[in-house]
């Protein structure tokens, strides 16, 4: 399994991420070959969100972190949400 772990400051209520992301993975993510599913994370700051997302293997990650579509998602209704950059840490996830 492969994926990647986001991490992030919020610059909105937690709950507006989850209602987003709820709406990617019912459209977006049901169509996406290889995507497993996320899990979310609020750290007891308050403001600090995690996210695990799953693949099936590395080229199903790759693919969907190349597609212009995702790209163009990321950068409208996501990105805004958070204070500024995200980090990402990819790699194989181990049982």
């Amino acid at each position: 399994m492969y994926g990647t772990v986001m991490i992030g400051r919020l610059a909105v209520p937690f709950e507006q991420v989850e209602s987003t992301v709820a709406t990617w993975a019912a459209d977006k993510g049901a169509r996406t070959p290889g995507y497993l599913g996320q899990t979310a994370m609020l750290a007891d700051d308050g403001v600090t969100s995690v996210a695990c997302i799953r693949f099936a293997d590395r080229d199903s990650y790759q693919a969907l972190s190349e597609d212009p579509e995702q790209h163009a998602w990321w950068s409208t209704a996501m990105a805004p949400l958070f204070d500024g950059e995200v980090q990402w840490i990819d790699g194989h996830w181990h049982d």
